[in-house]
């Protein structure tokens, strides 16, 4: 923020509004004047939670938000406990195969693109592996180290330190090209063709957003992405970004609910 404050010389205030899968502060930005100040910075559960909460989601999502600037896009990741016996995608299949309903995976909740991930995996495998969602990412990280629940669909910035200390197995990235931070650590699409999951990150600006102002911004977030200092970091996160525009944002942000729509409805996934 501090490069994007430099380029348009105004300060920008934080405010952490968690609750609800992001809907409380997505709800907070759709009712906020629509004068450029306020915007959403959402992640993919903006994209899962018109499926997921449908006529009881406070906003539509499409009209009250408008797309200004993709910032960043992360392959999901695939865990196993060390002394987990299958050490690869098709030794996994085989062994879920195997033991329909007796394996289990987690996730950081009902919904998330972690489960949709497995439910993904069930789906193109042919397997049958639980799902067990948790609320706390540290506890599902020391229930995968410990072996209490062997697999977990996590992403790129929280797979590093795990690759690094080798606490547990990477088995594999859920992106297309190979991962400079994960050497070695195959596409699951290798295995699976089709398989491709990501988390993203944007901003958003509530609906009647002058267009111009809406330019400005994406302009100045463009620019402010490209900085070495973010670029580079971004980089070691295994955090992947690229220009955009705000129609090429909007394109993919439909994508992402289209997709999301048919996994929900595939999988039967209920938040009641």
């Amino acid at each position: 923020l501090a490069g994007l404050s430099a380029r348009l010389g105004q300060q920008f205030v934080v405010e952490n509004r968690p609750g609800a899968a992001g809907t409380v502060a997505a709800q907070a930005v759709a009712r906020a004047p629509a004068d450029g100040y306020t915007l959403l910075y959402d992640a993919t559960a903006h994209s899962v939670n018109p499926s997921l909460f449908g006529s009881r989601l406070p906003y539509d999502t499409r009209r009250d938000l408008l797309p200004v600037f993709l910032t960043m896009v992360t392959p999901n990741t695939l865990h196993a406990s060390k002394e987990f016996p299958a050490r690869s995608v098709p030794e996994l299949v085989a062994l879920a195969k195997e033991k329909p309903g007796q394996l289990d995976c987690s996730s950081t909740g009902v919904g998330t693109v972690q489960h949709v991930s497995l439910e993904l995996f069930n789906h193109l495998a042919g397997t049958r592996i639980n799902h067990v969602p948790y609320r706390d990412i540290s506890a599902a990280r020391s229930d995968l180290i410990s072996g209490r629940v062997p697999l977990q669909f996590s992403n790129v910035p929280g797979s590093v330190p795990i690759f690094t200390s080798k606490e547990a197995q990477v088995m594999a990235h859920c992106g297309l090209q190979p991962l400079s931070v994960l050497p070695g650590v195959p596409a699951m699409a290798e295995t699976l063709p089709g398989f491709e999951t990501y988390e993203w990150n944007g901003l958003f600006t509530p609906a009647g957003t002058d267009p111009a102002l809406i330019g400005v911004l994406n302009t100045a977030l463009n620019a402010a992405i490209r900085e070495p200092a973010v670029t580079e970091r971004l980089l070691t996160l295994g955090a992947l970004t690229r220009p955009n525009t705000v129609e090429e944002f909007a394109a993919f942000r439909e994508q992402q609910i289209s997709f999301f729509a048919e996994m929900v409805r595939m999988a039967d996934i209920r938040i009641d």
